[in-house]
């Protein structure tokens, strides 16, 4: 027995129209217009994950087929499926048949195809050519700049961005109806901290809240996401600006077991708090310059606790300095 999609918030509250989409309002009117053509180019929707790329091809396929929608569309994972073989059989097999319907094409939905080897997507490149009259691609990726020349300028694309506070309050505000949960600004500020303008974030913190409480606070919010809360990294802060090293010591390593936090996202916090520090910018400066070389070696391999104890060393010497 399969899972309930209802049950699953991301898919609950999908949207299924154009006008329900947010935050990408000029791709969303584009998109709409040439969908309404019934003529749609190869299309490549560009962005960070959690922004509506998914989302808005699903709508341009129902939107085009209607009740046919499952028989003229074809959605494949490229990081899943990333090999040269996937291209040649099942693009090729599919995209060979006429569609059902009045549109004359059908359509190929490729998700992360950044992740496509590059002798993959020369055979795409290739698939897209010889199969235009039966068949639109619209693919899917983080970055542009790791699809290949040719499959770009084959490509109208879209470049989605961040989704934007108040399109997150929004939606998190008509979410919150439906499913009557009580969700302060506060609340608010935190979920769009926390996802960093990532929607389908948003919504699996929400759920996940909502199973707990149905009063969704911030410090609800901080816990599952397991991230510092910025109150207790600015504490950190101050500590070692004012040269008390042995107590931001200890501040930090009980952020880090308490809250489980990682050290990459403590790193993270502490870029985003040294600039709502009173201190002098030249001073900020020097500290997310120090915070970017530490973070640098964690992602070498360098132990975590090690590295963050000699950037509160780093920050020690700094307020010294200063």
């Amino acid at each position: 027995m399969g899972i309930d999609e209802t049950n699953i918030w991301t898919e609950k509250y999908r949207p299924k129209k154009f006008e329900e989409v947010v935050g990408q309002d000029d791709i969303v009117k584009r998109v709409g217009n040439l969908t309404k053509s019934l003529n749609i180019p190869h299309m490549l929707f560009a962005g960070p994950p959690g922004t509506g790329k998914s989302t808005l091809a699903l709508i341009v396929v129902k939107e085009l087929f209607g009740k046919n929608w499952k028989e003229n569309y074809l959605e494949l994972n490229a990081s899943d499926e990333r090999g040269i073989d996937v291209v040649r059989q099942k693009v090729k097999d599919f995209a060979r048949t006429k569609a059902l319907g009045d549109v004359t094409f059908k359509v190929i939905f490729l998700d992360e195809a950044d992740a496509l080897t590059r002798e993959a997507q020369q055979a795409l490149r290739r698939t897209m050519e010889n199969y235009t009259n039966t068949c639109r691609f619209i693919l899917s990726c983080n970055y542009s700049s790791k699809i290949i020349d040719p499959i770009q300028s084959r490509c109208v694309i879209m470049r989605f961005k961040l989704l934007e506070k108040k399109d997150i309050e929004k939606r998190v505000k008509f979410i919150s109806e439906l499913e009557k949960l009580e969700v302060d600004n506060n609340s608010i500020e935190t979920l769009y901290e926390v996802s960093e303008g990532d929607f389908r974030r948003v919504i699996n913190l929400m759920q996940a809240s909502a199973s707990i409480s149905s009063k969704i606070t911030s410090e609800l919010i901080n816990t599952l996401a397991s991230t510092a809360r910025p109150s207790d990294i600015k504490i950190v802060l101050e500590y070692a600006l004012s040269g008390d090293f042995l107590n931001a010591k200890d501040k930090l390593l009980d952020i880090m077991l308490r809250d489980s936090v990682s050290g990459t996202d403590i790193i993270k916090s502490i870029q985003k708090e040294i600039w709502n520090l009173s201190i002098d910018n030249e001073l900020k400066v020097k500290l997310t310059e120090k915070t970017g070389e530490i973070e640098f070696r964690m992602v070498e391999g360098s132990d975590e606790f090690i590295q963050l104890e000699a950037l509160l060393a780093g920050f020690v010497l700094a307020g010294k300095g200063n």
